[in-house]
């Protein structure tokens, strides 16, 4: 099925699901392709989940199938989703659940079968929502850069599954593999003017003592007067942030390997 619909997802707070009030929900047998796809499962009672994430959260349930309104009142039957009996996490505390798009079989992109689909995250202090298009309506005009000559090597992805660059908007800050940071570092040092500070105090090694607007990459520290960046160096995967993706609009193709970004406002698209 190829989406046309673009959907913004709203902020529904912590809202909880009961499975006995829907007529569409249906718990999926172990023997489901959605079940045998999870990482770890069991099957006393339907297809149980433990599912974790990078930022060491978790969710443990029952993967069900339901039927999904998104959009303008479009209905979408039989999607997956894990209906969570026990979720651990400051994720789930600040929202009703979370959502894949990744290409795993068990991502929401996957299991609609799109091609394409893009976001825009609106910054924290904003208070309008962030539109998240599906399928043909995932557009925008690609503008080029200059890029760091940063080996090819240092975001590759292993044999063994370490290594690469995750894209995630449920990091705050971005780590990046350690040749890549230090290079991207003194990119920065070269063009900002500034004495440094120490950023000891909020984890952060680049910090200069002056007040400028964060915006995507500095956060101030009101304790010390200073600005950090919000990114740190790492060892074996990188994570572009959510910090760094606020303003931007991100298109994913997967079918054609592409990831296009470009900065605008995000409540207006």
């Amino acid at each position: 099925m190829e989406a046309e619909q673009g959907f913004s997802f709203l902020s529904v707070g912590t809202a909880i699901f009961n499975p006995s009030a829907s007529r569409t929900y249906v718990s999926l047998p172990c023997s489901s392709k959605l079940c045998r796809a999870l990482p770890v499962s069991d099957c006393r009672s339907g297809c149980e989940y433990i599912y974790s994430y990078g930022d060491y959260s978790s969710t443990q349930g029952v993967l069900a199938t339901e039927t999904f309104t998104m959009g303008e009142g479009v209905l979408v039957p039989r999607v997956g989703f894990g209906c969570g009996v026990s979720n651990q996490g400051e994720g789930f505390q600040q929202a009703a659940g979370l959502v894949g798009l990744g290409r795993g079989p068990l991502s929401l992109v996957s299991q609609l079968r799109i091609g394409r689909f893009s976001y825009c995250l609106t910054r924290l202090d904003e208070t309008k929502t962030s539109p998240l298009f599906l399928g043909s309506l995932a557009s925008l005009d690609i503008m080029g850069a200059r890029a760091l000559k940063i080996r090819v090597t240092t975001f590759a992805l292993n044999d063994d599954g370490t290594g690469g660059l995750i894209i995630d908007s449920g990091t705050s800050i971005t780590y990046l593999e350690f040749e890549g940071y230090r290079l991207l570092k003194q990119a920065l040092l070269s063009q900002v003017n500034l004495p440094l500070g120490d950023g000891s105090s909020v984890g952060l090694d680049l910090c200069f003592q002056v007040p400028l607007s964060p915006e995507n990459y500095m956060a101030a520290d009101a304790s010390s007067g200073q600005l950090c960046g919000k990114m740190m160096g790492s060892s074996g995967i990188s994570i572009l942030g959510n910090f760094q993706q606020q303003g931007f609009h991100m298109l994913y193709d997967p079918e054609g390997d592409n990831l296009s970004f470009q900065q605008t406002r995000c409540d207006q698209l």
